[in-house]
């Protein structure tokens, strides 16, 4: 049957639209198929811009909608470099972890080691011996960016009670998670030979904070915390954008020497949020405004579209041996692109399948893909699925493929033409002829 099938030759279908035209010796689409394609690309097309390419002024940078999971901006986004206190982020997701899944608690109560204490740079200005509530250390990471409130809560997480035996856990765990230009020496970024992370390790980061601890969430939007009232001038959270009415709710600033100024961060407008990872930047004043701008850029070069719902048929594809000649290909999810939305831009929409498809089809089995190029973004692939069931066929069509090969191979032969010709209707010899059409 394999080498049946292969006389036949299964065809790769690629269809474009704006023409829709097959790629190759494909034949030509259904009129039906190629509307529903130009359809979607008329719809692309309405919304469409070539979003203003973002110049930004920090050494790296990584820019992403969390919605539809596009990746807005990438520049040197890859480059392991010093994090300084974004790579506080790491230490409180490994807390977070350990207190859903009982290894603290949030009233714990841990003792300040002389390490923490002895800490310099931005700090809960903690004393060797105190005890300190589990809550009380997550805000003073968060709002205060303490390096002594990092490492107590790193002590108490390693399994060696170190905070390098705790670094070491944090690059195994940032491994796991797909981090791998991340290295961790420490739990608070103090500056440190081989203590780096990339943007995008950052930007991932903070999407999973976001997404697995929406309970923790809300404590990277406080913006004062004023820890045992020890010192006054150290209770106001670093984040330039917090108070900027542009929707941000965090994440964490940075500072060293080495790194420069740099911020995770993050704004919600609507239903949309756009997280951000910028570094290098000269001042604090020159984070802050950088900040602004790529939310500003996010929100309003860009907007989401509904461009298509599951089940919608995009193609018919011809079945090999079923007992049914074609089967419907529809989208297998909802389609919502994030479009740019200020000039006119180039979208092209393709439909790619093989046909014919060999019988027994399952309603459901993937079948092709509709992939959608937008200028300035990441193309879109969409799976094409099965409409529906489609049987293996009976004798009858076995006996009738396999003629339509040999006929296709060696030429006309009066057998199978007989063979494939169709019944004659039946006549009653007895029946009375029908009178002829008066020719008048």
């Amino acid at each position: 049957m394999a080498l049946a099938r292969g006389a036949i030759g299964a065809r790769r279908h690629s269809a474009a639209a704006a023409p829709v035209r097959p790629r190759g010796d494909a034949p030509r689409l259904p009129l039906s198929v190629r509307v529903l394609i130009a359809a979607i690309v008329a719809l692309l097309t309405a919304h469409a811009a070539a979003a203003q390419e973002f110049e930004t002024q920090a050494t790296a940078a990584w820019v992403y909608d969390q919605n539809t999971e596009t990746v807005l901006l990438a520049r040197n986004a890859d480059e392991p470099l010093p994090p300084a206190s974004m790579s506080k982020l790491m230490t409180l997701y490994m807390a977070f972890e350990a207190i859903a899944d009982g290894r603290l608690r949030i009233d714990d109560r841990l003792t300040v080691s002389q390490q923490a204490m002895d800490y310099g740079g931005s700090s809960m200005f903690l004393r060797a011996g105190e005890e300190v509530s589990v809550e009380d250390l997550l805000r003073g990471v968060i709002v205060l960016s303490g390096n002594d409130a990092s490492t107590v809560l790193a002590e108490a997480l390693s399994p060696d009670g170190t905070e390098a035996g705790f670094a070491r856990m944090m690059t195994e765990r940032a491994r796991a998670m797909g981090m791998m230009n991340s290295n961790f020496v420490n739990a608070n970024g103090w500056p440190a030979a081989g203590h780096r992370m990339s943007m995008r390790d950052l930007g991932v980061l903070a999407n999973r904070l976001i997404i697995d601890f929406p309970t923790y969430y809300p404590l990277f939007a406080e913006t004062e915390f004023a820890f045992d009232g020890r010192v006054p001038s150290n209770s106001q959270n670093r984040n330039p954008i917090l108070s900027m009415g542009i929707g941000a709710d965090g994440l964490k600033t940075g500072h060293t020497s080495e790194a420069g100024y740099g911020l995770v961060g993050s704004a919600k407008q609507g239903d949309r949020r756009i997280i951000f990872v910028i570094t290098g930047l000269d001042t604090a004043e020159q984070r802050r405004d950088e900040a602004e701008r790529i939310v500003n850029w996010a929100f309003r070069q860009f907007a989401e579209r509904d461009l298509g719902e599951a089940g919608l048929r995009i193609a018919q594809a011809d079945v090999w041996m079923g007992d049914a000649p074609s089967v419907g290909l529809a989208l297998a999810e909802d389609i919502r692109l994030l479009m740019p939305t200020i000039s006119a831009a180039t979208v092209d929409a393709r439909v790619t399948f093989d046909s014919p498809v060999e019988a027994p089809v399952a309603i459901g089995d993937r079948m092709g893909e509709l992939t959608i190029t937008r200028d300035g973004l990441p193309d879109v692939t969409v799976p094409l699925v099965a409409q529906a069931d489609v049987a293996r066929g009976g004798f009858g069509v076995r006996m009738r493929t396999t003629a339509l090969i040999l006929m296709d191979r060696f030429g006309p032969v009066p057998a199978l033409e007989e063979m494939l010709r169709p019944a004659a209707p039946t006549v009653d010899p007895d029946a009375p002829a029908e009178a002829d059409a008066d020719p008048a």
